[in-house]
Parts: structure tokens; sequence; C-alpha cells
């Protein structure tokens, strides 16, 4: 646990050499790469962390939005003494990684994006769009969210799969504030932004792993983290 701005901030470090920041998205906290942070640690620097509001940290006075998530993330660079480091985001994580790759872009040496979304709503599944339209999003989030939960965990991990015991509750813990599930309301379905990334940033690689899970880089860590590696390495040639 550090302390950040007078408020806890739980951080997670491992390895050594170029620095890799991993920001986890919802209702995820920093076990969410507890798999794959040890494999990338090999060669780099990495540093985990829950986002202010999430998990074990702290609130952080202001908004949450991609941007003011980027902005959090200059402000912990800075505590850091980080001036560059290379950006990993999933889910949710990836929009700030995005903000914060287009408002400092020099403070970032790569950055990888995994099953994000390119912009903050815009296309929903016809259960998303039926739950909106009569309000039973919130209901259910309000007052079922073991139930809400349950269906996330279902439909983001294959069957059969589990998570370790110490995830599945830093998620619940996450999940049960309620602030945290509002974000849910406003969540997307559908994965296909990769390839709308790849055509408006010239530099771009695209890569679909096939047999992919929405939490990819817990339940395929090796899988991830080759290619995490991989890419890196083309990238720092």
């Amino acid at each position: 646990m550090e302390m950040h701005r007078g408020r806890r901030l739980r951080v997670a470090q491992l390895g050594n050499g170029p620095p890799l920041i991993l920001l986890h998205g919802y209702p995820d906290t920093l076990q969410v790469w507890s798999r794959l942070a040890p494999l990338l640690s090999a060669a780099h620097r990495v540093i985990a962390f829950d986002w202010p509001g999430m998990g074990q940290s702290e609130a952080w006075p202001g908004g949450a939005t991609p941007f003011d998530m980027a902005e959090r993330l200059r402000t912990l660079l800075n505590d850091w003494q980080l001036d560059k480091a290379i950006v990993l985001g999933m889910d949710m994580g990836g929009q700030p990684a995005l903000a914060f790759a287009a408002n400092h872009r020099q403070r970032v040496q790569s950055l990888i994006v995994m099953n994000s979304l390119v912009q903050w709503d815009e296309k929903t599944s016809w259960e998303i769009n039926l739950l909106r339209r009569f309000g039973w999003n919130r209901f259910a989030l309000r007052y079922l969210p073991g139930m809400v939960f349950g269906r996330a965990l279902r439909t983001f991990l294959a069957p059969g799969e589990g998570l370790d015991p110490p995830l599945r509750s830093d998620m619940w813990q996450s999940f049960r504030n309620s602030q945290v599930r509002e974000f849910i309301i406003r969540m997307c379905a559908g994965y296909h932004h990769g390839k709308r990334l790849q055509a408006t940033l010239p530099n771009a690689i695209l890569q679909i792993v096939p047999g992919a899970e929405h939490w990819m880089a817990f339940s395929m860590a090796e899988e991830v983290s080759g290619r995490v590696i991989d890419f890196l390495n083309h990238r720092l040639e």
C-alpha cells in the first residue's frame, strides 16, 4: 500500500527494467494481472495498481471519465519519478490508456490496448438495450448485484474456467461499491473496435487471439505474455 495525494493506493511492483504500467478495467482490481505480471516482470519493471476508488484504493476527488483517469495516471508517473513508460490497458482501462497517450505521448514508450472500446458508449447488445429501455439495468445493479456479478463471470469466462479465490473476492468487493456498478450501465458489448483503432492509428498492430475470453490476461496469461513481449521487442529494436 502506498500513499498518493494523501490517500491509500494499493500497488504491486515486480521485476526490473523498462517500466510497464498495467491498467485494469471494471469491476476488476490489480488481481486480474496476477498471472500475467510475473511473466512480464522477467524483462520489465511491472507496476499494477487498483484505480482510486476501486479495490483497496481510496477514492480521489474529481470525476472518473477516461480523461480524469488519464490525469491520475500522469500524477502517479510523476510520483514514481517515471518520465516514460509502456502502458497496457485492458477492458475499460484501455480508454484512459488511449487518453493518456493522446495527451502525453512523449511519456508513452509503447501502448497496448486489450479487449477495450474505442469510444465510451456506442453500441450495446440487445439484452443491454432492453434493460436500459425499461430501466431494469439500474434496478438489477442496485438490488441484485450478486446476480449481475455471476452473469458477468459467465459471460467473460469460458465454460469451466474459474477465478482464483483472491481475484474473485477482490472483484466482488469492488463490484459491491455502488459507484463502481454505475459504470456497468454504460458498458458496451462487442469487441470489434480493434479494427477501427488500427485504422485510426497508422503504426498500430492488431492481434486477434483465437478463442480468447474477455479476461484473457488471466485465463490465457502465457499466450498474452508471449504476444506482448514479441510486440515490445519489435517496437524497441
